[in-house]
């Protein structure tokens, strides 16, 4: 496993976009083919540089079959303070989308069920990705594996959520449980909030 350093944010977020190419959470935020991929990748390199001034990022190897973005709990709800010190203005840069007001819409829901589901101090798998090519080799295992044991040597819980019913199972593997399964209707999408203790 790889730490990321800010020169690899590109490739990184590349992978991202491969990653989510037609999960159903990128087609609501940037819409169809082929803007989609320009505004993801837009969304994907400002998630990685936020993770940079507040959490972790990961890729699997040198050959970035996969990455992983990771924040400690006090920075999972992003306010516009913290947005524009990790350079929000990135997302911005296609203003005839109305991809900001719809991450907004859906960051809300998923901000409001978070704290709902947890209050003290943890982590947040905020984004996993495995590059189509690479997937069910075991890279996500080799991505995240490593980083659970850290967090539960230190004591401290993960949260996260996945719009995709069959990802459940993985995590259920790896020690998580599923909390709530709820409706973006808005959005079209299912989550499911899952905890690690």
């Amino acid at each position: 496993m790889l730490r990321l350093q800010e020169k690899d944010i590109d490739r990184a977020a590349e992978v991202f976009v491969r990653s989510f190419q037609n999960d159903p959470f990128a087609v609501f935020l940037a819409g169809n083919e082929p803007q989609r991929g320009e505004i993801m990748f837009l969304f994907f390199k400002f998630m990685l540089r936020y993770a940079f001034f507040y959490g972790e990022a990961y890729a699997t190897s040198p050959h970035f079959e996969g990455a992983a973005v990771w924040l400690p709990s006090r920075y999972a709800k992003m306010t516009p303070e913290l947005i524009n010190k990790a350079g929000g203005e990135v997302l911005y840069s296609k203003p005839e989308s109305d991809f900001i007001e719809r991450m907004r819409s859906l960051n809300e829901l998923v901000d409001a069920k978070h704290e709902q589901h947890i209050s003290i101090p943890h982590w947040y798998l905020a984004f996993i990705g495995i590059v189509p090519d690479f997937q069910g080799a075991g890279f996500a295992g080799k991505l995240i594996k490593p980083v659970l044991e850290r967090f539960s040597a230190d004591g401290l819980p993960c949260y996260l959520e996945t719009n995709n019913a069959r990802n459940v199972a993985f995590y259920e593997h790896y020690g998580f449980r599923l909390l709530e399964e709820y409706k973006a209707p808005q959005a079209g999408l299912t989550f499911y909030a899952m905890l690690r203790k």
